[in-house]
């Protein structure tokens, strides 16, 4: 059976950090989950990214998530590959990093669900939960409520699969998301930017293992 880890971090690359400090930082928080979003990136460069940020799992033990790229996934040898909206179809996909590899697809709607789980996909990243510019294509904002329907309407339509929220969430969010229903919820900047990173990171991790 395939894990999908509870807290994913999600990269980025700003002025103040780089893609791979910012991966070190969630790593030193103890984050287990990383995926390697980098977007505006040229290929060899993210190539280059994959290759450091795996090396940097294999050493804390975390499994490595590619955002967009199942070719960069393959060569890496990462354990799982992200796809938004826009990106390759999973089907396709999957013919590039093989059975094994977990993939995840974004979804902001009841129906974005139900097409990636008939694509295949082993997990959702259902948001935003509120306006972030790493979501900014995505639309609406679910907030709370959002969630709560959408999980209703996947129990009503026995749809068993893990769905983690994404999109602008803070560490005083976790806990009510996680009450929604959700398998877990997706951060990046709440972590990065963070004074005490370990701290929210063990609370986080606290708050979802209660719900």
């Amino acid at each position: 059976m395939k894990t999908i880890d509870r807290l994913h971090y999600v990269s980025q690359h700003s002025s103040e950090v780089s893609q791979i400090a910012a991966i070190q930082l969630a790593l030193d928080a103890g984050c287990k989950w990383i995926q390697l979003r980098a977007k505006n990136q040229g290929y060899e460069e993210i190539l280059d990214c994959a290759h450091a940020a795996k090396e940097l799992c294999l050493i804390y033990g975390a499994r490595l998530i590619i955002n967009d790229h199942p070719e960069i996934a393959a060569k890496v040898a990462a354990y799982g590959l992200h796809l938004g909206l826009e990106d390759m179809p999973i089907p396709l996909a999957r013919t590039i990093v093989g059975p094994d590899v977990i993939i995840g697809g974004t979804a902001n709607t009841f129906t974005h669900i139900q097409a990636r789980v008939a694509e295949g996909a082993d997990y959702i990243g259902l948001g935003p939960f509120r306006f972030t510019t790493t979501k900014e294509k995505l639309s609406p904002i679910l907030g709370m409520e959002g969630y709560r329907q959408i999980l209703k309407q996947m129990r009503l339509s026995g749809l068993d699969i893990p769905v983690i929220a994404i999109g602008g969430i803070l560490p005083e969010d976790v806990k009510g998301i996680m009450e929604t229903g959700v398998h877990g919820v997706a951060m990046s900047g709440a972590i990065t930017f963070a004074k005490e990173r370990q701290r929210i990171v063990q609370s986080i991790t606290e708050q979802q293992s209660v719900c």
